[in-house]
């Protein structure tokens, strides 16, 4: 009897779960890009247009989209919101954007660029973020196919490839998946390797003095430290870079980064922008209310630590560069900010350094023992994070109140 009951219970499972699963609609990016106009052509094409309402997409104040056409319905009721209406059955939208974009502050710099032989751009640009309305149970099914110009060699992009210059694009925590990240189109010269769980390529345009072997070999040292730090290991990594005009700094999203060609892997002051970064893809730590101290701190403390603890940074030279942030950041009363100064940041990462031997000292003979490390995975587990929630979960990991987090400087 209990046999044929399960057997009846399996069977009344089977026959409802197709009622319960999410209908899927194929989404296809195609993106070709126009060096002689400086713009990509982009459409968007929908499997079953009936199952999305409605895509509103914020198109911002810089005026880079331009000549939506398509099925369905097209809104513009300000230059900065889109609204697409689409059309049943199989139903396309069309448009255009510009590639390079100069650096909001910074004369004859670029966070994006696009010349007759390459395009570097984040895919965020392409795609601009929208506002999904669609039919219950329903699912989108992404994929990026690029088009690209005579003499052009290949493109890489952060996610997943399925076939010549074709990407698979799927993260769960969004409705409407979109090819975020960084892109690098043209004549590219790239270096791949396969690290712990994660496929890493650094890619660059021939000609712009990226060290991809550089990069590699000191990605290969600190990639154990960082996994042993973050329980996380992406599918893929892809780093970038180019020389000027770019921006002479760094960027990260959460499945690659940007590096300018010229940055130095290790500073002379002893920190690392390549690991830097590295800590913001695989820790994905965001502030709150007034707390990018813990987010460039821990980045920037990682950065110096992880090298530290791979063995290419000796206890003086540690020494070394605690007195230059020391003296750095000595004018700092205060972290508590939307953006972090370098100053900040130097300071949030002596006051990371104390907190860390106060972990360990307060744990230490404990069966457990904890250290900042602790901390960090446990801010991992936020959506956004404060200075409370930060100070909450180092006085739960240390299981008693923080002398060191007792400080004006967080107030």
């Amino acid at each position: 009897m209990m046999i044929r009951r399960s057997l009846l219970s399996a069977l009344l499972l089977s026959l409802c779960a197709p009622l319960w699963a999410a209908q899927k609609v194929d989404l296809d990016y195609h993106v070709r890009f126009l060096p002689e106009s400086d713009q990509a052509e982009v459409s968007l094409t929908l499997g079953d247009g009936e199952r999305v309402r409605s895509l509103a997409f914020n198109l911002g104040d810089k005026g880079y989209y331009s000549d939506f056409s398509g099925d369905g319905e097209w809104t513009q009721e300000s230059p900065e919101l889109g609204v697409w209406k689409p059309g049943k059955g199989v139903t396309k939208l069309t448009y255009r954007v510009q590639i390079s974009h100069p650096h909001p502050s910074l004369e004859n710099r670029f966070n994006a660029r696009m010349t007759e032989d390459w395009a570097l751009l984040r895919g965020d640009d392409l795609v601009p973020s929208a506002l999904l309305r669609q039919q219950d149970k329903t699912e989108l099914v992404a994929r990026l196919q690029f088009e690209l110009p005579k003499g052009w060699r290949g493109v890489e992009t952060g996610w997943p490839r399925i076939g010549k210059d074709k990407f698979r694009i799927d993260n769960p925590q969004r409705k409407f998946d979109r090819p975020t990240g960084w892109i690098i189109a043209g004549k590219i010269g790239t270096r791949r390797a396969k690290l712990g769980e994660t496929d890493v390529t650094i890619a660059a345009p021939v000609g712009e003095g990226m060290r991809r072997m550089d990069i590699l070999t000191l990605l290969t040292f600190v990639w154990p430290e960082a996994q042993a730090v973050f329980p996380r290991d992406p599918a893929k990594l892809l780093i970038v870079g180019a020389g000027d005009p770019m921006w002479r700094g760094g960027l990260s999203a959460p499945n690659s980064y940007y590096m300018h060609t010229d940055r130095p892997l290790v500073s002379e002051n002893g920190t690392s922008s390549l690991v830097h970064e590295l800590v913001h893809v695989f820790s994905r730590i965001q502030a709150r209310d007034r707390s990018d101290w813990i987010t460039e701190g821990l980045a920037e403390y990682y950065a110096i630590e992880l090298v530290r603890r791979a063995g290419g940074l000796s206890e003086e030279r540690y020494q070394k560069v605690r007195e230059q942030q020391v003296e750095w950041s000595k004018s700092v009363k205060s972290l508590r900010s939307a953006n972090a100064s370098g100053a900040v940041t130097a300071r949030a990462v002596l006051l990371l350094q104390e907190l860390d031997r106060e972990i360990r000292q307060k744990t230490k003979g404990s069966t457990e023992p904890r250290s900042l490390d602790d901390v960090t995975r446990g801010l991992m587990r936020l959506d956004k994070a404060s200075t409370k929630d930060f100070i909450e979960i180092s006085e739960n990991v240390m299981g008693g109140a923080s002398e060191v987090l007792d400080s004006k400087l967080l107030k």
